[in-house]
C-alpha cells in the first residue's frame, strides 16, 4: 500500500508550487504574444470590459495545451535543480533512495495531470475554441469608434473618406468628404464649411449634416452610357445637406452554431462519427467518378446517365493501333491527332475538376483526424517533458530561473518546431494523421529515456570537464595515428 512520507511531501510540495508559478508565466507570456496576433480586432473599436474579459478567458483556455507540457518541463528542472545544487538529491541518494523512488509522487501526480488534461482538451477546449473564435469574427465585424481626427483623412466608414481641419464643440469645420459608394470611377466629392455628426437611436446609422458647401459627382458612368462627352460631372451647391451612412455601432455577435461542424469545436466521439461520415462519402464519390471517367470517356461511348456500369457487359474490340494509323491518309492523320488531343484536353479538365470536388471532403476528413490525434499528444507531452525534465535537472544541478529557463525554451522550441513540421505534413497529405501528429513524441520520447538513464547512473552529461578531457583523448590518439602513419611511409 502505497504511503505518504516526508520525502513524498517534501519533493511535491517543491514541486507544485514552482509548477503553478511557471504555470502563470507560461500563461502570460502566451497570452501576449496571442494578444499581439490578434490586437487589430481590439483597439479603437470601443470593445466594453466584459467583451475583453470573456475573450481573455477564452483565450488562456486556448493557451492551455501549450503552456501545460512547457509548465512541467521548466518546474521539474527547476525542482531537481535546486536540489541537486543544495546537495539534497546527493544526500537522499547516500541515504540509498533511488531517483525513481524520489519522483514517485511527482508521476503520480503527473499522471493526474495526464488524464485531466485528456478531459480538457476533449471536453472544456472545443468549448473554449467555440466561443473564442466566434467572439474572434465577431470583432472583426465591428465597426471602430466612430473619432473623427483633426488634420487627417478618416476610414472609419465603408466607402467613405472624411477630413476635418479644425472642430469647435462638437462641431466640424472645413469638411471634406470622398464618397466612393459607386466605385472610384463614379466619387462623389463634397465639401462643406462646418458640419456636425449624430447617430440613429439604435445605433446603426450616422447622420452627416453638411452646411454652406458643394458638392462634385463625377458622371463618367453616365457619359459612356449617353455618349456625351460635354458633361464630365456634375456640381451642386446647398445650404444645408443631410446624409445617411451605414455606422453599426453595436456589438453583433456570430452565431456559434456556424463553427459547430468545425474540427476545433469537437470531442473525439464527434470527431470520430465525423470522420466516418465523411469518409464514406468520399469514397462513394471517387468510386462513382472513377466509373463516369471510365463509362463516358475510355471506351470511346456514353451510356445513359441513370445505367450501371457493368465491365462484363461491354465487349472489347483488339485494335492494333499502330497499324490502323500508319495506313490512313496525312489528312486522316492530322486528324486524328487533333481529335486524340481534344479528347486528352477533356479527360483532364475532367479529372481536374472531380479531384476538386475531392479535395473539400479529403481535407475535411484529414482535419478532423489531426484533432483526433491531438487529444491524445497533449497528455503524451506532459509526461514526456516531466521525464526529460526531472532527470535534466537532476543532471546539471543548477535552480533558479537562469539554466533552466535556457533549457527548457530550447527543448520547447525543438519540440514546437518537430510538432508543427509534422502537422504541416499531416495537413498537406504527404504524412498520414498518426504519423505527423505524433513524430514529435516519437523523438522525444528516447531522449527521455536517455536522461533518465544517465540520470539513475549518475552519468556527468553536462560537466564541460568531461568533454575537454574526451577532446584530449581524441586528439592525442589522431596525432599519435598520424605519427604512426608519416613512420610507416619512412620505412
Amino acid at each position: 500500500m502505497f504511503k505518504i512520507k516526508k520525502i513524498d511531501s517534501y519533493v511535491f510540495k517543491h514541486f507544485i508550487t514552482l509548477f503553478l508559478m511557471t504555470f502563470l508565466i507560461c500563461i502570460f507570456i502566451l497570452l501576449m504574444q496571442f494578444l499581439w496576433k490578434h490586437v487589430a480586432e481590439l483597439v479603437g473599436k470601443g470593445i466594453s470590459w466584459s467583451v475583453l474579459a470573456e475573450f481573455f478567458i477564452y483565450a488562456v483556455f486556448s493557451l492551455v495545451p501549450m503552456a501545460l507540457p512547457l509548465a512541467i518541463l521548466l518546474a521539474s528542472i527547476m525542482t531537481f535543480g535546486n536540489l541537486g545544487e543544495n546537495f539534497e538529491l546527493t544526500a537522499m541518494k547516500a541515504a540509498g533512495i533511488s531517483l525513481f523512488r524520489i519522483i514517485r509522487p511527482l508521476i503520480l501526480f503527473i499522471s493526474f495531470v495526464c488524464v485531466g488534461a485528456f478531459f480538457f482538451s476533449n471536453y472544456v477546449l472545443p468549448v473554449a475554441q467555440t466561443k473564442l473564435w466566434t467572439l474572434i469574427f465577431s470583432l472583426r465585424q465591428k465597426s471602430p469608434e466612430f473619432d473623427i481626427p483633426v488634420g487627417e483623412f478618416y476610414g472609419g466608414i465603408s466607402n467613405v473618406n472624411i477630413y476635418v481641419r479644425s472642430k469647435d464643440k462638437g462641431l466640424l469645420k472645413d469638411l471634406m468628404i470622398y464618397d466612393y459608394s459607386d466605385g472610384f470611377d463614379n466619387a462623389t466629392v463634397m465639401v462643406a464649411d462646418s458640419g456636425r455628426v449624430q447617430f440613429s437611436v439604435d445605433n446603426k446609422y450616422l447622420l452627416l449634416s453638411l452646411y454652406d458647401g458643394e458638392s462634385f459627382e463625377n458622371l463618367k458612368k453616365q457619359r459612356i452610357n449617353n455618349s456625351s462627352t460635354s458633361i464630365p460631372y456634375r456640381r451642386e451647391t446647398f445650404k444645408l445637406k443631410e446624409i445617411l451612412l451605414d455606422f453599426d455601432t453595436e456589438f453583433n455577435r456570430y452565431d456559434e452554431s456556424l463553427l459547430q461542424d468545425q474540427h476545433v469545436s469537437k470531442n473525439i466521439k464527434q470527431l470520430s462519427q465525423s470522420i466516418d461520415s465523411v469518409s464514406k462519402i468520399s469514397t462513394q464519390r471517387s468510386i462513382e467518378q472513377g466509373k463516369e471517367v471510365v463509362r463516358q470517356h475510355y471506351f470511346g461511348r456514353e451510356s445513359g446517365s441513370n445505367s450501371t456500369f457493368d465491365s462484363t457487359k461491354i465487349d472489347l474490340i483488339k485494335y492494333n493501333t499502330d497499324t490502323l494509323f500508319v495506313s490512313l491518309d496525312q489528312a486522316s492523320m492530322i486528324r486524328a491527332t487533333e481529335i486524340a488531343l481534344e479528347r486528352a484536353r477533356t479527360m483532364k479538365e475532367l479529372i481536374g475538376n472531380n479531384k476538386m470536388m475531392l479535395d473539400e471532403p479529403v481535407m475535411y476528413v484529414r482535419r478532423h483526424e489531426i484533432e483526433w490525434h491531438r487529444k491524445f499528444t497533449l497528455s503524451f507531452a506532459c509526461l514526456i517533458f516531466f521525464f526529460i525534465g526531472a532527470p535534466l535537472g537532476a543532471i546539471i544541478r543548477k535552480g533558479g530561473l537562469g539554466a533552466p529557463v535556457v533549457i527548457s525554451v530550447i527543448m520547447f522550441i525543438i519540440y514546437y518546431i518537430i510538432d508543427n513540421t509534422g502537422y504541416k505534413m499531416a495537413r498537406e497529405g504527404l504524412w498520414t494523421s498518426i504519423e505527423g501528429m505524433w513524430l514529435s513524441s516519437s523523438v522525444l520520447l528516447p531522449v527521455g529515456i536517455f536522461l533518465t538513464y544517465k540520470a539513475v547512473m549518475d552519468a556527468t552529461l553536462l560537466n564541460p570537464d568531461q568533454y575537454v578531457k574526451l577532446w584530449k583523448t581524441l586528439k592525442k590518439r589522431f596525432i599519435s595515428l598520424k605519427n604512426g602513419s608519416s613512420n610507416h611511409e619512412d620505412v
